[in-house]
């Protein structure tokens, strides 16, 4: 009974409280301030935005937009294994001249970003071998790919206390990925959904909620469409960027006939889709042919690619001309003593001695080295559909 009296009491005491001035004072006139000045407080908080950085030109610029409107920006990079192309210049002597660089890292340095890089190579996989949205002209799944790296950006962004999305994207500039019907696909498949901003075609696309709360200015976005590439050279004239990686971007091999058809070759000789790094490194290297089924040849065709290829003996059979001059040749495959010996006249064939009557070929198998002599194949021996 004394409880209950309590409870009673103290209702009554917090009702007369509420009618008081001091309270009418705190509701009507202190608390309205405190809520004003939190959506002021929120309204000034420094907006913080993560671009998706490629290393191409339209991520830069979409980039610099953001940058320009004085926001937050730093820059993430997914690595797929996929996009090297440092690597491929600093082996072959015609690629010598080009910049030997990272070029999403390069771009970081340009804008005066931080650049935050992100392997995925094992989540990417399925992407690779299981598209839900098919593959473009090659084996480049884009379309997935650009929803599975945005997807990688909402986590981030929300791990890292970010409040939104820059990509490069422009409509009607990829025929897989960056049409206006897949627009809204990448976003909502990524779960970025409005969070996603597109700063190169932002105009031609309905307010993201970035431009719709005011964090960014719709107006000082861009309504770039198309695939010429004028517009994005204009705006980087107009940035003062006289330095940028090939206008079309990008960098991913899969978007490549002749890789395409190299890694389709791996998949069809294995049975399966599966892969490693070390198989996606070595499709970029060699002069690669199937003589027969069972077994490939990688031929290197120039001192940087015998380096190269130097790392990798020990995994496979390998073989080099010793009474002429001759490339380094890595052959994958379950091999008879027949195959070894075929394969040592088709390395005879790309050696200095290929006009010779003989030619002796060192072959190290299964860690046993020997020496053969063989007759080197003529050219018409060689046949075309032996080239992958």
């Amino acid at each position: 009974m004394f409880i209950y009296a309590c409870t009673v009491w103290v209702f009554i005491l917090l009702q007369k409280l509420r009618q008081s001035e001091p309270w009418l004072f705190w509701r009507q006139i202190v608390r309205p301030q405190l809520d004003t000045l939190k959506l002021d407080d929120e309204m000034k908080k420094e907006r913080k935005a993560i671009a998706l950085i490629s290393g191409g030109l339209d991520s830069m610029l979409a980039t610099k937009a953001v940058q320009e409107q004085g926001l937050h920006v730093e820059g993430i990079n997914f690595y797929t294994g996929f996009c090297v192309e440092g690597h491929t210049h600093a082996i072959r002597k015609k690629d010598r001249a080009k910049a030997k660089r990272n070029n999403a890292l390069w771009v970081a340095e340009q804008l005066g970003i931080k650049l935050h890089i992100i392997d995925i190579i094992e989540e990417y996989k399925n992407i690779v071998i299981n598209p839900k949205h098919g593959y473009g002209a090659h084996l480049n799944p884009c379309l997935d790919c650009k929803v599975f790296m945005v997807s990688k950006a909402k986590e981030w962004i929300t791990e890292h206390g970010f409040d939104f999305i820059v990509t490069g994207e422009v409509i009607g500039q990829r025929p897989m990925s960056q049409r206006k019907q897949t627009m809204p696909i990448v976003s909502k498949e990524s779960g970025a959904n409005d969070l996603l901003v597109r700063p190169l075609c932002a105009k031609l696309l309905p307010p993201s909620l970035p431009e719709r709360e005011g964090w960014i200015d719709r107006e000082s976005l861009y309504d770039f469409s198309g695939r010429s590439r004028k517009p994005q050279i204009a705006l980087a004239n107009e940035f003062k960027i006289k330095d940028y990686a090939q206008p079309a971007g990008g960098c991913c091999f899969l978007t490549d006939e002749h890789y395409s058809d190299k890694l389709a070759d791996l998949w069809q000789s294995r049975g399966n889709k599966e892969y490693e790094l070390d198989d996606i490194m070595l499709l970029k290297v060699g002069r690669h042919l199937r003589p027969r089924p069972n077994f490939k040849m990688i031929i290197a065709r120039e001192d940087g690619e015998v380096n190269f290829l130097s790392g990798y003996r020990k995994s496979f059979t390998h073989m080099s001309p010793i009474s002429h001059s001759g490339p380094l040749v890595l052959v994958d495959g379950d091999l008879s003593q027949d195959d070894i010996e075929f394969a040592a006249s088709v390395t005879a064939r790309y050696s200095q001695g290929r006009n010779a009557a003989k030619v002796d070929v060192r072959i190290v198998h299964q860690g046993a080295e020997s020496v053969v002599t063989v007759i080197p194949m003529s050219a018409h021996e060689i046949a075309e559909e032996w080239h992958i």
